[in-house]
């Protein structure tokens, strides 16, 4: 796994794109209408998103550049690009729709709250490109945090609104410890 930075715009616009186009289906978005409804405005909110995980020096991916992994020690967030992204946010994502969004966020957004206070690494994001998953891609980022967990000596928290993605992490031998439905039915699996 290598750090991502340093690297052509154009290149950055491809990994945007890739993760962008493995968001849509995401329930997180449900709040954005049905899947071609909200294909891009999900895409447009990745893209701001991936700026923030490149900009915060969090974002690895594999070898051959098709898989993707956001991860955040706790002792050293960054603050900045987590401010700029929030305020992009404000700007590209319709406010009755944003409202909506939030309000369910809050609702399921405790559910790492046990962990919150220690020394953790976040799982920003886990992104494999269309063209390559069932090769796994997925279980090397997985393993890679894993490894980064175990060298940090800090656990690891992942937060997924898929059920799938859930049932996955917890085969590679991730702990589900909590989940919690908002009022609109999209569970996060923590």
């Amino acid at each position: 796994m290598n750090l991502v930075e340093n690297i052509p715009q154009k290149e950055l616009v491809l990994i945007k794109r890739i993760v962008g186009e493995a968001f849509i289906t995401n329930e997180l978005f449900h709040e954005f209408g049905t899947v071609e409804e909200r294909k891009d405005l999900v895409i447009k909110y990745m893209d701001i998103y991936v700026d923030y995980v490149y900009e915060s020096k969090a974002l690895y991916q594999n070898s051959n550049g098709s898989a993707f992994i956001g991860l955040e020690y706790s002792e050293k967030q960054a603050i900045l690009p987590k401010l700029k992204m929030l305020w992009r946010l404000l700007f590209t994502i319709p406010l009755p729709i944003m409202k909506k969004y939030m309000g369910h966020v809050k609702q399921i957004k405790d559910g790492n709250s046990r962990y919150i206070g220690q020394s953790h690494l976040a799982i920003l994001m886990v992104c494999v490109s269309k063209d390559n998953q069932g090769k796994g891609y997925a279980r090397e980022l997985v393993d890679f945090a894993k490894q980064m967990s175990h060298e940090k000596q800090v656990p690891i928290l992942f937060d997924t609104d898929m059920k799938d993605y859930a049932e996955m992490y917890q085969h590679m031998g991730c702990e589900l410890y909590n989940s919690k439905t908002a009022s609109n039915g999209v569970t996060r699996y923590n």
